[in-house]
């Protein structure tokens, strides 16, 4: 049954710390909000080893009164408590925790035939985004830069509205995702201001579209693409976001490879 929590709690701490990068890749877990993101969770089956509730969220969430009579640990906090480890401005109440699944690059080039790369992308909420959008479009992957964003930072999470429990992730180098996507048989698309017109791309059989920072474009994962996209626009915008221009790019790979229509 749920365990009363002071608000001094040892516990407590480490979990706050789950907020920053240090925390997490001490602790090799990390934290999500909210009952949207616990039960997409655990649909998914994928490994819930704390809660943390006020008594409000407690008694308000079916899913954590089930999960604590399976044996899930669920420490009932109050509000103080909640709001210091919550990265939100309006705390849910509801906290949990999990263990980083970051995979093998060589196992998720074989897992299928399109994939997204994050080139060093900082701004979690694109990054969210393209993560959802990779899985809506059927991406049978997703790698991330070591100099980005976290996979696991709450705002990534967040956006992707689920996509990051039941989507393989990895973290890597340019030269290891060049080396294990030549390994596969996987061609690196990049989409960049200056490439060629991506409604006349000829995607291939397996393709992963490299999506670059925000500022400073591919970078060095420029040298590693096979060739460079972009998306023409007949307005006077200079550039689109990071998430807004990867989805479109994700759709049209998907669409080359005849996904079907719900």
């Amino acid at each position: 049954m749920a365990t009363h929590l002071g608000v001094h709690a040892d516990r407590l701490a480490g979990v706050r710390a789950l907020q920053t990068v240090k925390g997490r890749r001490t602790q090799r877990h990390f934290a999500f909000e909210g009952p949207t993101l616990l039960q997409e969770a655990h649909a998914t089956g994928f490994p819930i080893e704390e809660i943390y509730a006020t008594q409000a969220a407690y008694e308000a969430t079916p899913l954590v009164r089930e999960l604590d009579a399976g044996g899930t640990p669920v420490y009932v906090v109050d509000e103080a408590s909640a709001a210091k480890i919550s990265d939100l401005r309006t705390p849910s109440g509801l906290v949990a925790v999990a263990p980083i699944q970051l995979g093998d690059l060589r196992r998720i080039f074989a897992r299928g035939t399109l994939f997204l790369v994050l080139a060093d992308l900082n701004d979690p909420a694109n990054a969210g985004t393209l993560l959802r959008s990779a899985e809506a479009f059927g991406c049978a992957g997703a790698v991330f830069g070591r100099l980005g964003i976290d996979p696991y930072h709450p705002k990534v999470v967040r956006g992707a509205m689920g996509a990051s429990f039941r989507l393989p992730l990895a973290v890597a180098e340019p030269t290891d995702v060049a080396a294990e996507s030549a390994a596969a048989g996987v061609a690196l698309q990049g989409l960049a201001a200056n490439g060629a017109c991506l409604g006349d791309a000829q995607w291939g059989r397996s393709v992963a579209l490299v999506v670059g920072n925000e500022r400073h474009g591919l970078g060095a994962w420029e040298a590693i693409c096979q060739r460079i996209l972009c998306i023409p626009m007949r307005g006077p915008t200079e550039s689109l976001s990071a998430a807004v221009a990867g989805s479109i790019a994700l759709y049209e790979a998907s669409r080359t490879q005849n996904a079907p229509c719900q």
